[in-house]
C-alpha cells in the first residue's frame, strides 16, 4: 500500500485501457485480440464471497458505490465490486496501513508539500471513516441524498469536487487529502495481488498482459507481437 490521478475525465480506466490495449475495438464484427482478453477476462471472476473487517454496513454502501463507479462493468471488464477492491481497501485499513504502523504520527502538523507524501495526524483508517461521513454529508447537503443513490454525472461531479478540494468538510478534513486516498487505494486494489482480496481471479493483470509474479515479458514480448496473449498469469496463491 506505499505505491500511489489526473483529472477523471481524462485519465478513465476505461480510456486508459483502451489507449494501451484495444486501440480501435472490433473489426470486421469481431473482437481485437486485445479486446478477447478483456472478455474472458470478465467471465472468468468470481464475486469474491467476504464479510467486511473494517467498514460499517452504511460505509461498506458507499465503498462499494464508490468502487463501481470509478472501475465501472461492461461488456469486456467486471466492476469494482465484482474484483473485489472493496475487500481490498477493507482488509488494509484494518491491517498495518490503516493503523499508520510504519508512518511518523508525532507531529508537529503543517501542510504539506505534494513531495512530502500523506501529511495527517490522522491515521488513514480515521481519515477514510471520517472522509466517508463527510462525503455523504456533502452529497446530502447538495442533492439531498446520500453517495450510492447519486445518478452517474453527480457521482462524477461530486469526486471532481473532492479531487480539487472544492468541497469543503466541516471539522478541518481536507476533501483532497480524502480523494487522494481514496484514488491510492482504489488504484492499488485493482493491480494487487489477488491474495490481498482485490484483483479477483487476476483480471486486471489480464486485462493489460500483465504475467504476474513470474516475469516472462522479456520473452512473450517477441513471442506474442501482434497475437493473442494466453500465457498462464501467475499470482502469489499460484506458486506458494
Amino acid at each position: 500500500m506505499d505505491d500511489s490521478c489526473g483529472e477523471l475525465q481524462n485519465t478513465s480506466r476505461r480510456q486508459l485501457l483502451k489507449s494501451a490495449l484495444i486501440g480501435s475495438a472490433a473489426i470486421g464484427g469481431s473482437l481485437t485480440p486485445a479486446a478477447q482478453v478483456l472478455a474472458q477476462s470478465k467471465q472468468d471472476v468470481e464475486i469474491p464471497v467476504a464479510a467486511y473487517i473494517f467498514f460499517t454496513p452504511a460505509e461498506a454502501t458507499f465503498i462499494e458505490a464508490l468502487v463501481d463507479h470509478m472501475v465501472p462493468s461492461d461488456r469486456l471488464t467486471p466492476s469494482g465490486s465484482d474484483m473485489g477492491i472493496n475487500i481490498f481497501i477493507d482488509r488494509a485499513l484494518a491491517g498495518s496501513w490503516g493503523k499508520g504502523s510504519r508512518m511518523y504520527m508525532q507531529g508537529p502538523w503543517q501542510e504539506g508539500t505534494p513531495s512530502q507524501g500523506y501529511q495527517s495526524p490522522l491515521m488513514p483508517s480515521q481519515l477514510y471513516r471520517a472522509g466517508i461521513a463527510s462525503t455523504n454529508q456533502s452529497c446530502i447537503k447538495q442533492y439531498g441524498k446520500s453517495f450510492e443513490l447519486l445518478d452517474p454525472s453527480q457521482k462524477d461531479e461530486l469526486l471532481k469536487s473532492l479531487e480539487s478540494g472544492k468541497i469543503v468538510f466541516e471539522g478541518g478534513l481536507q476533501s483532497k487529502a480524502f480523494f487522494e486516498i481514496v484514488y491510492q487505494s482504489v488504484v492499488e486494489g485493482l493491480f494487487a495481488d489477488p491474495i490481498y482480496g482485490g484483483n479477483a481471479n487476476k483480471a486486471a493483470w489480464k486485462m493489460i498482459g500483465f504475467p504476474g509474479v513470474i516475469e516472462t515479458n522479456t520473452r512473450n514480448i517477441v513471442e506474442y507481437k501482434n497475437k493473442l496473449y494466453k500465457a498462464k498469469v501467475f499470482s502469489i496463491a499460484d506458486v506458494s
